[in-house]
Order: structure tokens, then C-alpha cells, then sequence
């Protein structure tokens, strides 16, 4: 094990030194570990003379597997640390840009003046990669979403407590013919129109391409950016028109409509969702229960609080 957290290190870090001055340890020693697993596997893991350090086929493999097993093996020295109290609690949080930027801070500061001397670590990631930490335990907690045209939260095993929905919103340039009169639209009414929208791959915008299909159409995209900020600036110069989540238009630029969306708007679930683990600590409940009232002020009634496994 003590190999395998060396060649994760190594992989993280980019470089033999730069894991050995991470884990305290000579770069000899660090080379005499990857080079213990690579006789044990018989296979070369680490690619030599290529900077930064590149992993192998199977150096890849086995750090995927081997970041698992070491997140187990540390949260099952928490739990016994925490029975036995000779540690404090400890909550290791993911969650998503936009709502880090909403009602995130506001749990926190919740958190802390609740459990100070609770050890927080706070990541910020996308959906893509929030599921597989939570998996792998390398994560206690996050907030993440879902929908359906989001198939990885379908194959996610662990639980989840529904938060609220995000209803899509349509952001226009100012003047636009579409925003006259303040009124809200129909994602139909957009289908003419050059868009704004998302890299290939991204979660929001394969949720918006997912709702324009169903309605008859794919939307035209001329730019793409994930950065909702950005996405904004370019409507706001003219440049197309964009639906994205409500969380994101809380603050729209000056030269931006923000319009509600009547027919045929995305929504996507919001969520807080923790691994499949026999052992919840104390403060993963906690911090459930204050998310669940920070955000009491982007339901409606008829969007509840459930509480399910996906």
C-alpha cells in the first residue's frame, strides 16, 4: 500500500520529486517503490525519460484502482479514530461551480459556527468528476445534479436527498425581439437563433441540446464556453442567445434579458449525495440538514424534499 500511495503521488504530482517532497520522502525512495510494484506486476508503469512523468497503460490502471482503495483505507482509519475519540470529525465536500457560488458558502459558514472543530476540505469540481470521488470515498458529501439525459448519476450507487430544481432559464441580448415587453418565452421561440453554448461533453449544455431535441429542433451553436460568465458576456455583445441554469443568471450583465422559459424549459435536480458506506458520520447528516434549509428559498411546492438512492 505504501507503494501504491507513492505511485498515485507520483501521478498527481507529475514528477518523482515533486512526490518525494510531498510525502517526505528521498526521490530515491520514491523511485525504489514504483520500481517494487513494476517487479511485482511485471509491467513498466511509469514511462522513463518523458517530462512531466507520464504513467503507462497499466500505471494508469493500477492508480485508478489504487486511489479507491487508499480513500477506503483512510476513511476506515476516520471511523476508528472517530469511535475511539482520538480524532475530531472530519467532512470532505464537493460541489459544483454555480453552487458554490450560491447557497454553498452559506451552509458552510453554517457548518462552522455549528461544529468548529469539524477538519472541512472543500472541492471544487463538475459533475463528471464529483460521481467517481464520491464513489471511489474519496469525498463524504456533495452537491451535484441530475437528469436524464445525464446517464452517469443513473449508474451512481450511493445515496442522495433531493435539494430543490433548477429551472433553465433564457438569457437574450438586450432589444432582442424575443424579450419585448418583459414576457417570458418558449424554447421554441429560440429555435431560429444562433446560440451560445457548451464545450462538447459538457453536462449543462448536453441537458439544453436534450430539451431542444425534444421540442422539434437542435440548437445552432456558434461559441462555446462552460463558463456561464462567459457565456453571458457573449450574449450580452450580440453575439447569439443561451438557456441556462437559474443558479447561473443570478447576477446577468448589463446588455442581458433574462427571460422565464414557459414551454419546453430544462430543469435539472439538485442534489447532496454521499457514498454507499454502512458508516455516515455525524456531521455528513448535518451538513445535509443545513443544505436542506439554505436552500428552502429555491423550492416551490411542487418541488418537495425526497429522500431516495439513485
Amino acid at each position: 500500500m505504501r507503494a501504491i500511495r507513492v505511485l498515485c503521488e507520483v501521478a498527481a504530482r507529475g514528477s518523482f520529486s515533486a512526490a518525494a517532497e510531498a510525502l517526505g520522502l528521498t526521490q530515491s525512495a520514491v523511485s525504489q517503490h514504483v520500481a517494487a510494484l513494476e517487479r511485482q506486476t511485471g509491467l513498466a508503469l511509469v514511462e522513463r525519460g518523458v517530462r512531466p512523468t507520464a504513467l503507462t497503460d497499466a500505471g494508469h490502471a493500477l492508480v485508478r484502482h489504487g486511489r479507491a482503495i487508499t480513500a477506503r483505507i483512510d476513511s476506515a482509519e476516520q471511523e476508528l479514530a472517530e469511535i475511539a475519540g482520538r480524532r475530531g470529525g472530519r467532512l470532505r465536500f464537493g460541489s459544483f461551480p454555480t453552487a458554490l457560488t450560491t447557497f454553498v458558502p452559506a451552509a458552510i459558514a453554517r457548518l462552522r459556527s455549528r461544529q468548529p472543530a469539524t477538519a472541512l476540505t472543500v472541492v471544487d469540481d463538475h459533475l463528471p468528476q464529483l460521481l467517481p470521488r464520491l464513489s471511489d470515498g474519496e469525498l463524504d458529501l456533495a452537491v451535484v445534479y441530475d437528469h436524464e439525459a445525464l446517464p452517469d448519476f443513473a449508474r451512481f450507487q450511493g445515496g442522495r436527498v433531493h435539494l430543490f430544481d433548477d429551472r433553465f432559464q433564457a438569457v437574450l441580448p438586450r432589444g432582442h425581439r424575443s424579450a419585448a415587453g418583459g414576457r417570458a418565452v418558449d424554447l421554441t421561440d429560440l429555435a431560429d437563433e444562433v446560440w451560445v453554448g457548451g464545450r462538447p461533453g459538457s453536462a449543462w449544455f448536453t441537458i439544453v441540446r436534450h430539451s431542444c431535441r425534444a421540442m422539434g429542433f437542435d440548437p445552432r451553436v456558434s461559441l462555446t464556453s462552460d463558463d456561464y460568465r462567459a457565456v453571458q458576456a457573449f450574449v450580452a455583445a450580440g453575439l447569439g442567445v443561451a438557456v441556462i441554469p437559474g443558479l447561473a443568471v443570478a447576477r446577468a450583465p448589463a446588455g442581458v434579458e433574462v427571460r422565464q422559459l414557459r414551454v419546453g424549459a430544462p430543469v435539472r435536480r439538485i442534489s447532496v449525495a454521499y457514498p454507499d458506506s454502512a458508516f455516515q458520520p455525524p456531521v455528513v447528516h448535518e451538513m445535509i440538514a443545513i443544505l436542506q434549509g439554505v436552500t428552502q428559498r429555491f423550492r416551490t411546492p411542487r418541488t418537495p424534499v425526497r429522500h431516495g438512492t439513485a
